[in-house]
């Protein structure tokens, strides 16, 4: 039998660090966990819209199409509720020093979000998917609302926590801990503003490409209802026109987190040492070891006039800092995708809105390319998380307490299980919705499953259509 220190061994050259496996586990929580919140804020509006045009126009095709987006916007909330839970647990279990520091700012905002946003949620989600037949047709518009609402305020307090952990403000340090002195401050800190606008705008292009792309794929099956094609419009409307908003609030957000946090805008492009006109960077290969890259492919001077708007403005590199900046490798390559998935949309929304302008259609290659593009969404928030979240290291809180402060004592062993257990239902619970998502697309083929979740103006409610509901 192995002795303890031989079995401490073995685990020290088996296992990463304590602190690098809860970061991965964090990491793989919220990973999981933005996906839904990301669906769901915007789904929400757009269910408010089909829902305002059925009532202006009393066209049944956006009855339907309510009706369809709807069991998907119910099943990405619950989703997205449960394992918003489970992320919750990890700050007593895997993070103790953050709530012990920083708990007097982080626990009322936190519950802000409960109290003002997910019983609005949860009290009125019910009432719009199953009050129709029960409640007034203004009574369960005005339910639409809230839950629209609802997902929005949510996403309000989780951004305004978050942005404060990256430029924190109006507080004071007493006895090692935060204590608020302006609460506005707190809320409304230096890049809440610029994050709240990138995040809502990345959840409308997030739906804006998934409602395109399911419908393109029903389109594909040959359901060319009416209701098929008020969303697919919908959906690449809403992408082509949010698509250059968000490049400019990128610009803005880009040009506040140099101000605030320069050693990320040094790893996003690649700059290790301090320099006037700095490159763009369209390939490179950050060494870590060798503080240099190799294999590079760069505009000259254009870094420096993206960032300062001078082509020989200054840039600060990431030798500056010393040992405080986040690793390279990933920030800069997160950047890379979150930027490419980015210019992939606004080809494909803006070649699709010229088609359907000029010709009412979509070539089947373009639907392909919808398809195919249905969740890039996620690929571009999933990758611009990560160089907001990994650019922050190595701090929780920005400045004010780092990642190895809040750490706990955690065996590596029982962080590597429940890390492989969280990977692994993670990864089923994924390819479940997805599946689940085609499911109900080809289930909802024409004839199939159009009848309206509420009643519409010259049509008979059916009897089955609580049951399926």
């Amino acid at each position: 039998m192995k002795t303890e220190l031989e079995e401490s061994t073995l685990t020290e050259h088996v296992l990463p660090d304590p602190l690098m496996l809860a970061r991965i586990q964090f990491a793989g929580n919220i990973t999981f966990h933005i996906l839904f919140p990301t669906i769901s804020i915007a789904l929400g509006w757009v269910l408010l819209f089909f829902k305002l045009r059925h009532n202006k126009t009393s066209d049944a095709k956006w009855a339907e199409a309510y009706q369809f987006w709807v069991k998907i916007f119910a099943l990405t909330f619950a989703l997205g509720v449960v394992s918003g839970i489970t992320m919750s647990f990890q700050f007593g279990t895997n993070w103790p020093g953050f709530m012990e520091t920083v708990g007097n700012i982080a626990g009322p905002l936190l519950a802000y979000e409960v109290l003002t946003a997910f019983f609005l949620e949860a009290t009125f989600l019910g009432i719009m998917l199953f009050g129709a037949q029960r409640v007034s047709n203004r009574m369960h518009t005005l339910a639409t609302c809230l839950v629209a609402g609802g997902t929005t305020l949510s996403a309000f307090w989780i951004i305004a926590l978050n942005s404060w952990m990256h430029t924190p403000a109006g507080f004071e340090m007493i006895d090692g801990r935060a204590h608020a002195t302006d609460w506005l401050a707190i809320v409304f800190n230096p890049s809440m503003p610029y994050r709240l606008t990138h995040m809502l705008i990345a959840s409308g292009l997030t739906v804006a490409f998934l409602i395109a792309g399911i419908s393109a794929y029903r389109w594909l099956r040959r359901d060319r209802s009416p209701a098929v094609m008020s969303a697919l419009k919908t959906g690449v409307v809403l992408a082509a026109l949010l698509i250059p908003v968000q490049i400019l609030v990128g610009d803005m957000h880009g040009l506040n987190t140099l101000k605030h946090q320069p050693a990320k805008i040094a790893a996003m492009e690649g700059i290790w040492e301090t320099e006037r006109g700095a490159p763009l960077l369209l390939f490179a290969l950050p060494d870590a070891s060798q503080r240099t890259n190799h294999f590079e492919i760069a505009v000259p001077n254009m870094a420096s006039l993206i960032l300062t708007h001078e082509l020989d403005g200054e840039l600060q590199g990431v030798n500056a800092f010393k040992d405080r900046h986040p690793p390279v490798a990933p920030v800069f390559w997160a950047f890379r995708v979150m930027v490419g998935v980015g210019m992939l949309m606004l080809a494909a929304s803006w070649l699709a809105a010229w088609q359907l302008r000029r010709g009412g259609d979509v070539k089947p290659w373009v639907a392909r390319a919808l398809v195919a593009m249905s969740f890039s969404g996620w690929v571009a928030t999933v990758a611009g998380w990560y160089v907001t979240e990994i650019g922050r290291q190595p701090y929780l809180v920005y400045g004010v307490l780092t990642t190895a402060q809040a750490a706990s004592t955690v065996p590596p062993q029982l962080i590597a299980t429940t890390l492989a257990m969280y990977l692994t239902l993670y990864a089923a619970l994924i390819v479940a919705y997805v599946t689940v998502l085609f499911h109900l697309a080809r289930k909802a083929g024409p004839g199939r499953g159009t009848e309206p979740v509420y009643p519409v103006p010259g049509l008979p409610a059916p009897q089955s259509q609580l049951v399926k509901s």
